[in-house]
């Protein structure tokens, strides 16, 4: 009994050593915050796409991401399909990736087999109209989405829509 209460004495002060020791310090500096339309300038977009669509009759999903991809605003339509509104984000996912609208990419797959390589082995990316880069002058801050209307060009003029009313206004 001494035997066993001398070891478990043991590792309790090994523990209670290691839990006070300091973790290191991480050489390495935390990386900037990623660029991104403002929250509010975010969300006007995503609710003037959102009207949009609902103008054309249609149940939308909505994504705003900033350039590191997080989701900054996600609206749904009352009635929007699930598949919809996961749709709205991958399209904005997939023209930050490729800096470019989803449309554009739909037609350049067919005649770029390394292109069409890369999206077939990724299911995120969709290359089907309604994702758009947002940028201020040239550089991607973040990408804007739709999903489900009957017709991705219709999520395109709502994504676009949306854009054009914030674009004067990032900075």
């Amino acid at each position: 009994m001494k035997k066993s209460l001398l070891v478990l004495s043991l590792v309790g002060l090994a523990c209670l050593a290691q839990a006070q020791t300091p973790p290191a310090a991480s050489p390495q500096t935390p990386p900037p915050p990623a660029r991104g339309p403002a929250l509010d300038l975010a969300l006007e977009a995503a609710k003037v796409a959102v009207e949009t669509c609902r103008g054309l009759d249609q149940k939308v999903g909505v994504s705003v991401i900033d350039s590191s991809g997080a989701l900054k605003v996600l609206l749904a339509t009352d009635g929007a399909a699930a598949r919809g509104v996961q749709n709205s984000t991958y399209k904005a996912q997939t023209a930050l990736t490729f800096n470019a609208p989803t449309s554009q990419l739909a037609e350049q797959i067919k005649t770029d087999k390394a292109l069409a390589d890369r999206f077939a082995a990724n299911p995120n990316y969709l290359n089907r109209a309604g994702g758009i880069p947002i940028k201020v002058g040239n550089e991607v801050i973040g990408a804007i989405g739709v999903g489900g209307a009957r017709g991705s060009e219709k999520d395109e003029a709502c994504a676009l829509a949306g854009l054009e009313k914030v674009q004067s206004r990032l900075y």
